[in-house]
């Protein structure tokens, strides 16, 4: 079992984006904190939307095939 709320999946999906898995309850602000520390983007705003809806650019959280209350988060820069 995943010790923290919010763990990196994978830390580069596309040119500015990146995917945590996190637990239902964690927040935009736990999530971007992770992103930030464990992955640094690299740009002047750093790790900056955290996507909770379908957007034109990017699909909302998919639920954790893995983890149950767990879901799949895209974060971009």
């Amino acid at each position: 079992m995943p010790k923290n709320k919010v763990e990196v999946a994978h830390s580069w999906v596309g040119i500015c984006g990146m995917q945590v898995c996190a637990e239902a309850e964690a927040t935009d602000e736990e999530i971007l904190a992770v992103c930030n520390r464990e992955n640094p983007s690299g740009t002047s705003m750093g790790w900056s939307r955290v996507v909770r809806e379908d957007c034109d650019s990017a699909q909302g959280p998919v639920p954790c095939d893995d983890r149950a209350g767990r879901a799949h988060i895209l974060v971009l820069c």
